[in-house]
C-alpha cells in the first residue's frame, strides 16, 4: 500500500486535522475568509483528495519510520489517543502481526477550529462514523475499537504501548489523561508523545528518552518515549 483508500469527505477531515497538509492556496483561503467560513464551507469544496492522499500517506510513513527502530508492534495492544484518521495506525497494522488498537477520539468538528494549545481540550476535528469506515476500507476491521472521549466510558485494561503524536501535551496538557494512564499502564508500558517540555516528565516517569526532535520557528517539540510512572 502506497496510499490510502479515501474519499473527498475523509480528505476534508484530514486537512482539518493536519494543517501542514493544506496547500498554499487552501491556507490563503483560510486566512482571507477566516476559520469559521473555511471550516464549515470552503473546506468542503477546495479539496484535492489525490494530493491529500499522497501527502498524508507520505507523512504517516515518515512517522512510522521514526518509531520502527525503537518499537516492535507485533502481538501488542496499542492505545491511540487523539490519532485523527489513524493513518499511522493503518501503516503499523499492515507491517505488524496480530496488533490490536484501542482508539480514543473526539466525535465532532469545531465550528471555528483553532490550532495550537487548547487549555480546555475542547477542539474537535473528527467524525467517528467516518473514521470507522476509513479504517475498515483500509483493512482494519476486527482488530480495533473506537471510543468517544466525551461520551463513552474509557476502557480499563492494560496496554503495551500508548501513542499520542502531536496530540497529548502538544495541543492539550498531559494532566487530562495522567490519572487514566496510570490505571491502564504497567511498569513496562511505553508511552510515546510530543512535547515542548521533555524535562518536565522526569518528575512523572522513571524513564524518559527523546526519540526525535522537531525544530521549528514556533512550537519546536521533541518526541519522547516514557515508562514507569513514579509514585506520587
Amino acid at each position: 500500500m502506497e496510499y490510502f483508500n479515501l474519499n473527498k469527505v475523509i480528505a476534508r477531515l484530514i486537512i482539518l486535522q493536519r494543517v501542514e497538509l493544506q496547500s498554499f492556496w487552501t491556507k490563503k483561503l483560510r486566512k482571507i475568509f477566516g476559520r469559521y467560513i473555511f471550516t464549515n464551507f470552503l473546506s468542503r469544496f477546495f479539496v484535492s483528495e489525490t494530493k491529500i492522499n499522497q501527502n498524508y500517506y507520505s507523512r504517516m510513513n515518515e512517522e512510522y519510520k521514526i518509531l520502527k527502530d525503537n518499537i516492535n508492534f507485533d502481538e501488542k495492544k496499542i492505545l491511540s489517543i487523539g490519532p485523527g484518521m489513524c493513518g499511522l495506525e493503518l501503516i503499523i497494522n499492515t507491517r505488524s502481526k496480530n496488533t490490536f488498537f484501542t482508539i480514543i477520539e473526539k466525535n465532532y468538528v469545531s465550528k471555528k477550529i483553532v490550532y495550537g494549545w487548547d487549555i480546555q481540550n475542547k477542539e474537535g476535528y473528527n467524525d467517528l462514523n467516518l473514521l470507522k469506515v476509513f479504517l475498515e476500507n483500509n483493512g482494519m476491521k476486527n482488530n480495533c475499537e473506537i471510543y468517544d472521549f466525551d461520551n463513552d466510558d474509557l476502557p480499563l485494561k492494560k496496554f503495551d504501548y500508548v501513542l499520542s503524536l502531536y496530540s497529548l501535551d502538544y495541543h492539550y496538557d498531559f494532566s487530562f489523561y495522567q490519572e487514566y494512564l496510570k490505571k491502564v499502564c504497567t511498569e513496562n508500558t511505553k508511552i510515546i508523545f510530543d512535547t515542548i517540555r521533555p524535562e518536565y516528565f522526569n518528575k512523572i516517569f522513571k524513564n524518559v528518552q527523546v526519540l526525535f526532535s522537531q525544530e521549528k520557528k514556533i512550537h519546536s517539540s521533541k518526541r519522547i518515549i516514557c515508562d514507569n510512572f513514579l509514585v506520587g
